[in-house]
């Protein structure tokens, strides 16, 4: 078998060099079947490298790495993987490693890889986790998916709020306390278990061992319900530079905790999506998915362009004569359009990402649409003077040139409108303004520059 190439274009650190000659090492490995070698050029992987070599393979050469070192597969490479990669990789995976890889992972990190796992596989893996940690993952796989339920981990480190720094540090040096493999706060509770306030480490260790907890409480202080959705949560941390926050049920009782790590991990899938729906791709997709399975993901959004672009036709249809009679509108007609379509975009950009970080409001709305307005006003005035002077050069017509200049200030201008007023439009009708807007804005530049350009043509030349 052929052995598959890295690619390391434009990256010269010695760090990734060394990475990039081991997954080298590896696939020769692999494809020598020398699996006592492949063994221990793995285990020098960091577990997300490990992730990313089994994302970056065949399948053919992943089934071969599955078949020589399978068994030894753990649970923090599993939690790397993508997630159509990590279905894959489980399915090939029999029950005992399965189980044995889970073990070692927080309840959050376990809930993310049983939650799509078939019943009888899930139930497999359930029996071999303790009792305590099985009721967590079975309550937290319960709660909505998408939910701060769902993201937290049930691993706390709780203290009340009556202890001094000195009881907390004995209690939590005590030989039977099981301590989460990384926490941040210790979380102060009442009789109830209310959280009340958290405590850094740092604080909790500079402190003398007399002093209250309660005095050195930390003031970015702040609970989540269990059923927030996870994105409003990883706003949260973002917004307010949270490091750790306590999850509590309807009664306000604390339930777990969600750590910077994992609301670091939804805003980057959030910042992914986005991506993608902007550009008519479902956040399903992935380098790893197969042509057909790629092809059908794509084939809806390209069908919706496809009707965009024949009811721009239609606009072009109603000038035929225009055109017949001026053929150099033919040929500046693409001009229009796609400054129009890039003027769109880069409103529609800024848009969706203002919406996302709840920076644009109703209380700003008009003073960004003004704003904008202006811009596209500014830009399609710069642009009608290169365009109509390019115009005059190229076809000797002052009117084309005239023709040209003015529909190019009404393009950008309406550009930039629709830019912002249609992902806006999209969020009050609850649909996701990353994913249908780029098409309704690149239809309405296309229309209005199509009429405008032809129709200020057929007042002018004919």
């Amino acid at each position: 078998m052929a052995e598959e190439p890295v690619d390391t274009a434009g990256r010269d650190d010695d760090a990734y060099s060394l990475k990039r000659d081991r997954v080298q090492e590896v696939l020769l490995a692999i494809n020598a079947g020398d699996d006592l070698r492949l063994g221990r050029l793995l285990d020098q992987l960091h577990p997300a490298d490990v992730a990313d070599l089994m994302e970056q393979v065949g399948d053919k050469t992943r089934h071969l790495l599955l078949r020589f070192w399978g068994r030894e597969i753990d649970g923090e490479i599993l939690s790397e993987l993508d997630e159509a990669v990590r279905a894959e990789v489980i399915e090939a995976l029999p029950d005992s490693v399965l189980s044995e890889a889970v073990l070692d992972l927080e309840s959050d990190d376990v809930v993310d890889l049983v939650e799509n796992l078939e019943e009888d596989r899930k139930e497999a893996v359930l029996e071999a986790l303790p009792a305590a940690e099985r009721v967590a993952v079975e309550q937290a796989l319960s709660w909505p998916e998408f939910s701060a339920g769902r993201l937290m981990q049930r691993e706390v480190v709780s203290a009340p709020e009556h202890w001094t720094v000195g009881q907390a540090i004995d209690f939590l040096r005590s030989e039977d306390r099981n301590l989460p493999e990384q926490f941040y706060h210790v979380i102060l509770v009442d009789p109830t278990m209310t959280p009340i306030g958290y405590v850094t480490l740092g604080k909790l260790l500079s402190s003398t061992r007399e002093t209250p907890l309660r005095a050195i409480t930390e003031h970015s202080f702040r609970t989540v319900p269990l059923d927030m959705d996870e994105a409003e949560v990883a706003y949260a941390f973002n917004q307010y530079h949270l490091v750790s926050v306590p999850v509590v049920d309807h009664d306000d009782r604390l339930v777990g905790v969600i750590t910077i790590d994992d609301a670091m991990a939804v805003l980057d899938e959030e910042h992914e999506e986005d991506m993608l729906r902007l550009a008519g791709v479902t956040e399903d997709s992935s380098l790893s998915d197969s042509a057909v399975e790629t092809t059908k993901l794509r084939l809806p959004w390209l069908a919706v362009n496809l009707a965009t672009a024949i009811l721009a036709s239609l606009v072009i249809a109603l000038f035929e004569d225009v055109i017949a009679q001026v053929v150099a509108l033919a040929v500046l007609m693409p001009i229009v359009a796609s400054m129009g379509g890039n003027a769109g975009t880069q409103s529609l950009t800024v848009a969706v990402r203002a919406i996302a970080t709840k920076d644009l409001t109703m209380s700003n709305l008009w003073r960004v649409v003004g704003r904008e307005v202006v811009v596209g006003l500014l830009n399609g005035a710069v642009f009608a003077v290169i365009m109509g002077v390019v115009a005059l050069i190229w076809f000797g017509s002052a009117q084309i040139g005239a023709v040209i200049a003015l529909a190019m200030v009404v393009n950008l201008a309406v550009a930039a409108l629709a830019g912002i007023l249609v992902p806006v439009a999209m969020e009050r009708f609850g649909v996701d303004p990353a994913l249908a807007s780029g098409t309704f804005v690149t239809t309405v530049t296309d229309v209005v520059g199509f009429f405008a350009f032809l129709g200020l043509a057929s007042m002018v030349l004919l």
